[in-house]
Formats: structure tokens, sequence, C-alpha cells
């Protein structure tokens, strides 16, 4: 039944709907696939068999009454940091051990209104804190990709590194992600998969495990342009429980698709050529753009000043709102608990035992430079910056720019446990040099797959967009997929 795990959202959807095809054999299709490759690829760490059978059977059901929703049938994988009712929702953290929510986030809801099927949790770094997934406690996320000739492990791009190697091995028909500063977009870049972050407040993040509250945003990664489409028209929500969530009406993204660029002006920032950049990453923009030309768009150089001081600022800010974010994980009501000689001993018995290495270095970060003598010196002044990084993308579109190209990463993927890395954490913060400042500016962004670098793995192209206007991105980004063609990893598994 393999040939089923190769159907995207859209060919599933048509198929479910014309009885071509059942829910209850596409999900089983889904499952078989988990069971005989997850021992590799460590993308799921639970697996709910049961609930996935029953909400299929209820699928068809519904489909052969002619009552299906949009994702009617649709098995998806959900990041494990979504609270998904009786179901293990611990953000790869020790220190949730055993913690089964008795409520759903509002965008896995969503989902299952529209009839899509939870297949389980997936793998990431532990609280989202992480860009090569590692950091999770149940190990790393391996990528379905490998470099041509080489058995080398490669990491999936993080923190949502669980859900891009599930959708690039097949291991689901689409998952949930989140974004605080390119764990959407970094890891579909690294397994050849759309990823894209809406803007701020698009999907309510209730519900969702807060990391830095005024950076996460919820968004799916997918096989293509138009599955992406399909889940974000889903996902995204106003929700009273989320005063950040916007009131506004979703389009139909997929409409969107096939629309022609002509008129729009498609901006290129000079800041984003940093040092040391590899050629190859160089020469994909240069298609990137041509590829945009020949569509109809208008290319105009753009500059983006504040650019330069997007990831110091972000590594003061992100820290800062984990530390108090983190503070209620303490061993009292849920989760993990180590008994100490009173309650202040337990407490940080709990924490210095539940929270990974990389958690408590940001814990630690966000705790200095909130505390009295540095709060003005640190988070004040990267609060000044942030102003400045999103009055930069303010006045370029004012300008009448429409979307911004740039790379989506520094590379393609390296190596599970590589040594440069894991001794220095600033070079693995590096990662996110072009995906940050879209957070900091609240911006929609997406990443599409747009070539294979020399060694045979897959590099993306990001668009960053306007404030709520993710259509002109899944637009823009249909044009580069179409051109250069779809990706899929050569099965080792």
């Amino acid at each position: 039944m393999t040939e089923l795990t190769s159907l995207t959202i859209a060919e599933a959807r048509d198929k479910l709907a014309s009885k071509e095809i059942k829910a209850v054999d596409l999900t089983q299709a889904y499952l078989d696939a988990i069971a005989s490759a997850n021992g590799a690829l460590n993308a799921y760490i639970a697996v709910t068999d049961e609930k996935a059978l029953s909400m299929a059977k209820a699928s068809d059901e519904r489909l052969a009454a002619g009552k299906g929703g949009a994702l009617e049938g649709i098995p998806l994988g959900i990041k494990d940091l979504f609270a998904t009712e009786g179901v293990h929702t611990q953000a790869c953290s020790h220190i949730l051990d055993g913690f089964k929510p008795k409520y759903e986030s509002t965008v896995t809801q969503n989902l299952w209104d529209d009839g899509a099927v939870m297949l389980g949790k997936l793998n990431m770094d532990e609280f989202a804190m992480g860009s090569s997934n590692e950091t999770s406690y149940y190990g790393p996320v391996i990528n379905p990709w490998r470099a041509e000739g080489s058995n080398q492990q490669l990491v999936p791009g993080g923190s949502s590194g669980g859900s891009a190697a599930a959708v690039a091995a097949h291991l689901c028909a689409g998952a949930t992600a989140t974004d605080t500063g390119g764990s959407i977009r970094q890891p579909a870049a690294f397994t050849g998969t759309v990823g894209i972050k809406p803007t701020y407040g698009r999907c309510s993040r209730w519900g969702t495990v807060a990391f830095a509250s005024s950076l996460d945003q919820a968004g799916p990664i997918a096989r293509d342009v138009c599955d992406a489409a399909i889940l974000l028209k889903s996902m995204a929500s106003v929700d009273a429980k989320d005063t950040t969530s916007v009131d506004l009406p979703v389009p139909d993204y997929e409409a969107s698709l096939g629309q022609s660029l002509k008129g729009m002006k498609i901006g290129i920032p000079k800041e984003y050529r940093v040092d040391g950049m590899p050629e190859e990453i160089e020469k994909l923009w240069q298609q990137g753009i041509a590829w945009l030309k020949d569509a109809g768009a208008e290319i105009v150089d753009i500059t983006l000043p504040h650019t330069k001081y997007a990831l110091p600022a972000y590594y003061i800010v992100a820290p800062a709102e984990a530390s108090s974010n983190l503070a209620r994980y303490d061993g009292v009501r849920y989760g993990l608990r180590v008994d100490g000689k009173d309650i202040t001993d337990m407490y940080e018995k709990t924490r210095a035992a539940g929270f990974g290495k990389e958690v408590k270095r940001r814990i630690m970060i966000g705790t200095y430079v909130l505390s009295a003598g540095y709060y003005d010196a640190y988070y004040l002044q990267a609060q000044k910056v942030r102003t400045l990084i999103k009055r930069d993308f303010e006045e370029v579109f004012h300008a009448g720019v429409d979307a911004i190209l740039t790379p989506a990463t520094p590379s393609s993927a390296f190596g599970v446990a590589d040594e440069n890395l894991a001794a220095d954490p600033v070079a693995m913060y590096l990662n996110d040099i072009f995906t940050v400042t879209v957070n900091m500016a609240g911006l929609p962004g997406i990443a599409v797959p747009a070539g294979l670098d020399r060694k045979g793995l897959p590099l993306g192209l990001q668009l960053i967009g306007k404030p709520f206007e993710e259509e002109t991105l899944f637009k823009t980004a249909h044009v580069i997929e179409q051109a250069a063609g779809r990706f899929s990893p050569a099965k080792w598994w």
C-alpha cells in the first residue's frame, strides 16, 4: 500500500471525495510506513494507532454521507508542542514527563473539525529551542536525505525537525509546526519540503506550549505549496482564548496558486549577502531571481539596514520570554517532580533534572537580561532594535515592494553531532540568520525547495511578505516550485 502514502493532500482529498480510496486504508498505509521507518528516523515520539483508525472510520462515514470536511480523512502528524487531549504533549522535555492534557489546542481542534486524522506526535527540539532537532529528550531526528555516496546521518533542522522529516519521508500527508525564529522554514529547507510561518496572529497560540510568546507562530510543513495552502486555511482562525490572534477572514489560499506575477515588485535585500556564504546559495538566489523575472515580476534592490542586529537582538528577546514562560515548570502541578528537603530544594532539583542543556542555557541568558541593572542595557535595547527592524520592512513595503526574496538557510543540512556546532552554540544560532528578522517583525515567510547542492542535498529560498498577505507568498512560491520541480530523498530507511 506504499503508493497511497505518495499522494499529496490535494490528490488524496480528491480520491477520498470520489470514493476511489478509503480513509481507513490511507491511514493504515501511513501507520505501516511509520512502523517500518520510525526506528531509523525517530520522527514520531508517540503513534496514536487506535485513535487514527477510529478517526479515519468516522471520516469514511461522513464521506459516504456526503458530509466531508475540507481535510476529511487526511492523516497528519502533530508537533509535540500542540496540546492534544489525552495524548502525550511534552514539548520533548523530561520536565513534562507523563503530561497528557485534558484539552485540545485551537489549531489541532480546527484540523479535527475539518476531518483530519491524527497519526501521532512528532519529535522536536526541547521547548522548540534548537536548529537541528538534537536537543530533544527523545534523541535526534534523522533527516531522510543523505549526501550522494555518503551514509552520514544529517539533521533535519529544528525545532520542527520531526515534522519536516515525517513529511519528506512520507510518514504523514502533512504536519503542524511552529516558528519562533525559523523553526518551520529552516527544517523545510533542509528536507526539501514547503514550510510557511504565517503573520503573527494568523493562527491561535492557545494550547501551544509557549517558548517566546511575542515571536511564536504555528504553521504547516507540507510536500508542496498547494498542500501548505490547504493546511494553513484549516489551521488559521481568530480565537477568543488568544488575544493576539487577529479577527480577519481567512482567505482560500489555494485559489491564489497559478495567478500571474505581472506587475509585482520583488525586493532583493543586499544585507542578506553574508560573509562566508557558500557560492551555491548565491547561485540559487540568482536562479530564483531569474525565475521570478521570467514570470513577469519586477526585481528591485532594497536595503534592510538593521538586519545585522537581528540575530543578537533575537537572542535577547527570545530567551527573556522563555525564562518567563518556563518558570511555570516547577514540579508542583504536573510533569516531573524530584523530591527535596524543602520546596525550594524540590524546585531546584526538578528543574535541574528536567530541563536539557540548551533550555537551561537560554533560561539563564533570559533571566540575566531581565535582571535588575541589565534590563535597560540588554532587553530594552533589543526591543528598540526590534522596532527598527520592523520599520525597515514597513518602509520597503510602503515603497511598493510586494514580497522579498532571500535564501532560507546559509547551507544545506549538516551532520548529526557536528563537533564544531556542538561545541559552539553561537555557530548553531547562525543557522537562523535569514529567518529571525521575519519573527521580529511579525511578518509571514515561506520556504520553498529551489534546488540541490553539489552533494545532492536540498536548498530552499525564502519569500517574505506583508502582514496577512500570505496569498502573495503562496502564488510567488508556486512559481518557484513550478520552475524548480519537486525533490524527494532516495529511500534508505
